[in-house]
């Protein structure tokens, strides 16, 4: 594969089928990267088995397909990848950027503070949840395609942060930064409520070196009240039956302007036109209303 190759992807969660709002960001993740003739791969993000839904993954694949998204390669589930996860923190803490922090969330609640106490950055124990260091990081700067230059300092919003929790289950953070590195991710097409997920991801990158993906965060989907279209606000499921009618009008919402003789058009010959005219430049950043 050439080393200028355009690698994008799409990273659902289980916890549901998807709903309109994750088919915005599966159709600009997916025209974005073929558009300039780049690969598109699928990750199914099964790292939270607390919240997975039993017959979702299959779901996703199906309405995927149904609407003429084809991924690249085989499917990747974090639920396989732990290996690769406990590798990266073994490192982590041969490098001294991570420990074990034993404070509970109501312990931390109490003395109103975003991250440990104190005394485990020193106690050097092996028990508790795996946080990493981000006092030094500074103010994180880092480049949004639709946003513009973008920063953050950690020390105010997350500080030390938690890259495997205390029931043993790894946090997005960490799984998502170590999935994209191992698949040659390029570009994160994703939506918006993602944003403030990216400069820890960055410091997280700078402490593996890393080189980062280039960003574009899509905006919301949000119902007529304001609230985000997501499985936990009950969204209603995609009908696959409907798959034209789906892209045409996630198109239309992604502000591409399809043109209407294209409403019946099948989910290919959409995805062909969205592919050869596609313009990130003209994105909203305001949410939907949908």
């Amino acid at each position: 594969m050439p080393a200028d190759t355009v690698t994008g992807r799409f990273a659902p969660s289980p916890t549901g089928p998807l709903h309109f709002g994750s088919l915005l960001a599966a159709v600009g993740s997916f025209v974005d990267a073929r558009s300039r003739g780049g690969r598109w791969l699928l990750r199914i993000e099964d790292v939270d088995h607390p919240r997975e839904q039993p017959g979702a993954s299959d779901s996703i694949l199906r309405s995927l397909e149904a609407h003429g998204l084809r991924w690249d390669g085989p499917v990747v589930r974090q639920s396989l990848r732990a290996p690769a996860y406990e590798d990266t923190l073994a490192r982590l803490r041969a490098q001294g950027d991570i420990y074990a922090c034993r404070c509970s969330r109501s312990e931390l609640a109490r003395a109103g503070v975003i991250d440990c106490l104190g005394p485990c950055r020193l106690a050097g124990h092996d028990q508790g949840a795996w946080r990493l260091r981000s006092h030094a990081a500074g103010v994180i700067h880092y480049h949004d395609r639709l946003r513009g230059d973008l920063s953050e300092d950690l020390r105010l919003t997350c500080g030390d942060f938690v890259l495997k929790r205390r029931d043993g289950l790894y946090a997005y953070q960490l799984a998502v930064v170590v999935d994209d590195a191992d698949s040659g991710v390029t570009d994160v097409v994703r939506g918006a409520d993602l944003l403030d997920n990216t400069a820890r991801q960055c410091w997280l990158m700078q402490r593996l070196g890393l080189p980062r993906p280039r960003y574009l965060h899509l905006p919301l989907a949000v119902s007529a009240s304001g609230q985000k279209l997501s499985k936990q606000n009950h969204a209603p499921a995609l009908a696959d039956a409907q798959a034209g009618a789906n892209l045409w009008r996630a198109l239309d919402h992604l502000a591409q302007r399809p043109p209407a003789d294209l409403r019946g058009a099948t989910p290919e010959e959409l995805l062909a036109w969205a592919c050869a005219h596609w313009r990130p430049d003209a994105l909203p950043c305001a949410p939907i209303p949908v």
